[in-house]
């Protein structure tokens, strides 16, 4: 029977695809004493890491021992840039690959953590196989660590990232998304998944440019809450009409990172701002955090399904709506398409206890 279009959604042709999965090791006092000190438990940690890896044809394999947070996007060149809290990888899937042992003299991570990059052509359609591998990698791997009942959290992430007015530049070109859940899809693939938490959302950046400053901040003021109400009536007026639930604007500097709220408290750090969200509950949700004299690069928008909108299809209706409410925000901001990229995020999260 062939898929209504409404729960297909059209996205650019030139969208990309990114993977990675992030396996946290719990790493006690105890596991420690195995080792003569925490340098050499992480070379010994990375070489049967890299070994492994290697062997299952896994190409961009990094171990995190700073307990800062990867965070990783699409990129034409390979860079890593580190901050106090957060490790931030650029790669291309199709060409870039690597090996990196990230650390610090003397200092003990509370977690290990073990990242790995989806490499190749295809991502979205080959991602169970890649999950398949890492969780060969990760059995594998315990019989040769000290201890047997380390706690390892798993976390495979996934999204397409597009310029929401790609269209309008003249890139025709479009494909066809149905946004099947993950489990689903690996299903399809013989891959079952266990008990698992799944969170699903999309994340729209929008740059401050001059142009909207000068629409919305009188001259040489430095009061910038007029912008930042603004934006915050136009976005609820975009939503209200498109039956969406659970959106924050945040406008505050930090980096944004969507949770849910029945395991997740929100929480904010120097750098980062945990948002939780709940999925089950469709009542409306509106998250709002600026401050009137802190004028920011750009502005998040975040946008999370519900469990309705996980569709026997997949999310293609949900990032319908979500397409219209944020083109009709645009449309209102008065955003020039040949002068900016609005760029779009769909996020697929999972999580589980291996």
């Amino acid at each position: 029977m062939p898929i209504s279009t409404q729960h297909k959604v059209y996205l650019p042709a030139t969208a990309k695809s990114n993977q990675y999965i992030l396996a946290e090791i719990k790493a006690t006092p105890e596991f420690y004493q195995h080792y003569s000190s925490e340098q050499a438990c992480y070379q010994q940690l990375s070489q049967q890491l890299f070994s492994l890896a290697d062997s299952l044809n896994l190409h961009n394999v990094h171990l995190i021992a700073t307990d800062k947070l990867p965070v990783v996007r699409f990129h034409t060149e390979a860079h890593v840039f580190q901050t106090a809290e957060q490790i931030l990888f650029f790669y291309n899937p199709a060409y870039h690959e690597a090996q990196n042992l990230f650390s610090r003299q003397g200092y003990q991570a509370r977690k290990i953590r073990l990242l790995f990059l989806a490499t190749g052509n295809d991502i979205r359609a080959n991602a169970a196989d890649f999950h398949g591998r890492v969780l060969q990698l990760l059995q594998q791997l315990q019989p040769q660590l000290p201890e047997q009942n380390l706690k390892i959290k798993i976390r495979d992430h996934q999204h397409l990232s597009y310029d929401l007015l790609a269209k309008q530049k003249g890139d025709r070109e479009s494909y066809g998304f149905k946004l099947r859940a993950i489990a689903g899809r690996y299903a399809t693939r013989k891959l079952s998944l266990p008990e698992h938490s799944a969170l699903t959302y999309v994340h729209l950046t929008l740059p401050l440019s001059r142009a909207l400053k000068q629409q919305y901040v009188a001259n040489d003021s430095l009061d910038y809450s007029p912008l930042y109400q603004q934006l915050e009536q136009h976005l609820k007026a975009s939503i209200q009409a498109k039956d969406l639930n659970r959106v924050a604007i945040i406008g505050n500097g930090l980096t944004p990172l969507v949770r849910n709220s029945k395991f997740d408290k929100p929480e904010t750090t120097p750098e980062l701002q945990l948002l939780g969200f709940d999925p089950a509950n469709n009542a409306q949700q509106f998250i709002s955090d600026w401050q009137g004299d802190n004028l920011v690069e750009a502005v998040h928008i975040l946008i999370v399904a519900g469990n309705d909108d996980m569709t026997e299809t997949g999310y293609g209706r949900f990032m319908n709506q979500v397409e219209a409410g944020l083109r009709s925000f645009a449309e209102k901001l008065h955003v020039n398409p040949e002068k900016q990229d609005l760029t779009v995020r769909f996020h697929q999260h999972i999580s589980y206890n291996g």
